[in-house]
């Protein structure tokens, strides 16, 4: 199965082009009317936080579960043609997939893997699924299960 948040990217775009276009509108009208002079750092502070926290929300996600390997792939959405500054990429083996977790927080979604590695070790990997549809990840959820169910399968049996 394959899945990604793709088209999610116009919006988070427009997204961003609003919040600058209100920030320097907000700097312009403080400005001119001399309206909260006196709080103008913070009316700014709070646009550059909202800014911050969006950025740090908005990320691309692909999952891909076709073949005998699993890849997860997620990455930043403004800036990755030209720069790749946030990616992770994961892929492994189906057999290494131990366990799974999607964790809700109030803005914030992620999908933890729970890998198995050659020597016994278990290492955890996440990634940011705050933007894919509950949907899509309701496929993701069940791919992961099939697969964890399938391993556990093939262990009783060995």
């Amino acid at each position: 199965m394959r899945t990604d948040n793709r088209n999610v990217k116009n919006t988070v775009i427009s997204i961003y082009f609003i919040l600058i276009v209100l920030a320097i509108l907000l700097f312009t009208v403080f400005r001119s009317l001399n309206v909260f002079t006196e709080n103008t750092f913070y009316v700014f502070l709070g646009a550059f936080l909202m800014m911050v926290l969006f950025h740090a929300v908005a990320s691309y996600f692909e999952y891909d579960s076709d073949g005998d390997k699993i890849s997860v792939i997620n990455k930043g959405l403004i800036l990755t043609e030209y720069i790749n500054y946030r990616e992770k990429h994961v892929e492994f083996i189906r057999n290494e997939l131990v366990g799974f977790k999607f964790r809700s927080f109030i803005i914030y979604k992620s999908l933890t893997l729970i890998l198995k590695s050659k020597d016994g070790t278990t290492r955890n990997e996440r990634f940011n699924v705050t933007l894919v549809k509950r949907r899509k990840r309701r496929y993701v959820r069940q791919s992961l299960g099939k697969t964890i169910k399938l391993n556990k399968k093939k262990n009783q049996d060995n």
